[in-house]
């Protein structure tokens, strides 16, 4: 992501030139910054995770949402679009246009290169601050390994991971399994032994 540079906007001229917008923003704090495309393995990544969701959830209480629909974290006014993020219960929009999610149970980050200390640190952060949120993924594309982030009746997160095409993770707030040989489908990994071992640091 870039910032829109030497200019601070409102929420509502944020809004107004998001919604003439044939590219999709997001909004911190009086900033503007412009999302940069996905790379094919972030695509595949997000697809099958999505697809495995919508299959799992499907009759049921809770509904999957994907990168098109934008979250508005209102502690904090942050505006972004998670990769994923999943309803159970009624799902709670503003009524901007187009709408605003305003209470995920489950959120979904495929991680990139440049995003990735953002979606741990900042991002994680003003996430925390969504009452409804109950669960936090952060998918890698480096190396077969899914890390989820559980809230606890304490206001602690608990961290968990899985790690390896043979492994799952319980998706305990919306009743689903993961299973990281679904999501890494058709997704070529690089040298696992080549990489530096995973952080669960949210600073």
């Amino acid at each position: 992501m870039s910032a829109i540079p030497k200019q601070r906007f409102t929420e509502a001229e944020y809004l107004a030139m998001e919604s003439a917008s044939e590219f999709k923003h997001e909004y911190f704090q009086g900033e503007i910054f412009a999302m940069s495309g996905a790379s094919p393995e972030h695509d595949r990544i997000f697809r099958n995770t999505l697809t495995s969701l919508h299959i799992q959830l499907r009759g049921g209480p809770c509904e999957p949402f994907s990168d098109d629909i934008r979250v508005r974290v209102s502690a904090t006014r942050l505006y972004t679009y998670p990769d994923i993020s999943v309803v159970c219960g009624e799902a709670e929009f503003t009524e901007d246009n187009p709408p605003s999610l305003l209470n995920p149970t489950l959120i979904v980050e495929v991680l990139s290169p440049s995003t990735e200390a953002y979606d741990r640190g900042t991002k994680f952060h003003n996430y925390q601050t969504l009452d409804s949120l109950q669960e936090y993924v952060l998918i890698s594309q480096n190396a077969a390994r899914v890390e989820c982030f559980r809230r606890q009746a304490n206001d602690a997160w608990l961290f968990e991971q899985a790690v390896g095409l043979d492994a799952t993770i319980d998706l305990h707030s919306i009743q689903c399994t993961m299973g990281l040989a679904d999501v890494y489908e058709k997704v070529t990994l690089p040298d696992e032994t080549m990489l530096p071992p995973p952080s669960s640091s949210t600073e």
